[in-house]
């Protein structure tokens, strides 16, 4: 019986060693690769269209992926051949991404390309670890677990990773790449070959819920009783095309414009991502206490405030002198973090509960298909305002996606209340 196969937490925090490690690398690479292409590449909204590349693999070939691990049978089961592949290709290839940027523009960009598919390999095996080794009714707990070793690894990313990139910039790709292949090591030796609790886990990941989700979920958005859940999807859209932006080429703004050394720019946006991680739970218990829409619109109120804020840091340095700019953009970027966990903690939740428990999986596809869409051209759209507007156009941008998202959100949830029957 189920009750009677074996589980173990320590395995889970070995899963989530894979995640920390994955976690780890991605933040590093979207706050430093736009830096490192600028060597070569002035545009921003080049370098932006290029930090886009990695979502649009994920959407196109995540899916197919996670699929071909279901059905996969060797030795060392279905998922590990992956991450045999994967995982080590991955880290070899982001150790001698600096290397490579040293030699030419092309070389830069063939190993960047070896190293985004390298990773697209084995991110889909690797979640579905977490259910091929946990009952469904501990899932909550074991995936709660992972995403705090995510972002811990996000955290250490922009504050420890980028300390390293001060002093060489090759080092901190050398400590992430040697993670990674220690984090394989620990997966490939403790990881059941043939998990007790496997079965059909695709349908679980992101990008298996945009792709899968695209065609219909669009023709059933058309219909007139979806009008407020396309609002508040477009909502969804549009705020990640702020936040995606800012997140990929904070560095640009802060190293090209601020003139602030690069690794101390890494550590700064680490205050963003320090305040969400730290806030994310009590944001979800004021969520279930006041609701989940009202917390959204506040956080779509506050964010915007302090992305317009900014650009206006350095005129207070020059009548302040004696202020420390780049602490106070810290404070800054640190209470933008907690506005961001009032916006996306909630974000989820409220969409899988559209459609009601019969419609979960349908509205899941649809978060991540928005979600992830909007993340492939974010950084380009946004790099694009830089060139055009100079550098502070990517907070007022980004302000302005968190002030439209917020209209489609009142009036998406307005007509949601409207049309759905009470006690539903």
């Amino acid at each position: 019986m189920i009750a009677n196969k074996p589980f173990s937490y320590g395995k889970i925090f070995v899963i989530g060693s894979g995640f920390f490690a994955l976690m780890l690398i991605w933040t590093f690479y979207n706050a430093y690769m736009p830096l490192i292409l600028g060597d070569y590449i002035e545009s921003r909204a080049i370098r932006g269209a290029i930090m886009g590349l990695d979502n649009l693999l994920a959407v196109l070939l995540i899916p197919i992926i996670g699929a071909w691990s279901d059905r996969m049978n060797t030795k060392i089961g279905n998922r590990l051949p992956f991450l045999v592949i994967g995982m080590p290709l991955a880290a070899i290839f982001f150790v001698i991404i600096p290397y490579g940027a040293a030699v030419a523009l092309w070389v830069l960009l063939v190993i960047d390309i070896i190293f985004l598919l390298a990773m697209t390999i084995y991110r889909a095996p690797i979640i579905a670890l977490m259910p091929d080794h946990t009952p469904s009714e501990k899932r909550s707990t074991a995936n709660g677990i992972i995403n705090f070793m995510g972002g811990v690894g996000a955290i250490i990313a922009l504050f420890g990773l980028s300390t390293l990139y001060g002093i060489d910039r090759t080092y901190p790709f050398i400590v992430a790449g040697l993670l990674l292949f220690l984090a394989f090591l620990f997966l490939y030796f403790t990881v059941d070959r043939h998990p007790p609790y496997v079965s059909s886990t695709k349908d679980e990941l992101e990008e298996t819920q945009a792709s899968n989700s695209f065609f219909e979920g669009l023709r059933q958005l058309k219909k007139p009783e979806f009008r407020g859940h396309l609002f508040i999807l477009i909502a969804i859209f549009v705020y990640f095309i702020g936040y995606t932006g800012v997140e990929a080429l904070f560095t640009v703004y802060a190293v090209e414009h601020l003139e602030m050394a690069e690794s101390t720019a890494g550590f700064t946006l680490g205050f963003f991502s320090l305040a969400f991680v730290l806030f994310a739970i009590p944001a979800g218990l004021l969520g279930s206490k006041r609701g989940k829409t009202p917390m959204m619109l506040i956080g779509l109120i506050l964010l915007p405030m302090v992305f317009i804020c900014i650009p206006f840091l350095p005129m207070i340095d020059e009548v302040f002198p004696n202020i420390n700019e780049v602490l106070l953009l810290q404070i800054v970027l640190f209470l933008g973090g907690l506005a961001w966990a009032c916006i996306n903690v909630q974000a989820y939740p409220l969409v899988a509960d559209l459609g009601g428990k019969s419609k979960i999986g349908f509205f899941t596809g649809l978060y991540y298909l928005f979600s992830m869409a909007s993340a492939i051209i974010a950084p380009g759209i946004l790099g694009l305002l830089m060139d055009v507007f100079s550098h502070p156009a990517l907070f007022y941008g980004a302000a302005v996606s968190f002030v439209i998202a917020f209209y489609f959100l009142k009036k998406g949830s307005n007509i949601v209340t409207k049309t759905t029957p009470k006690g539903t």
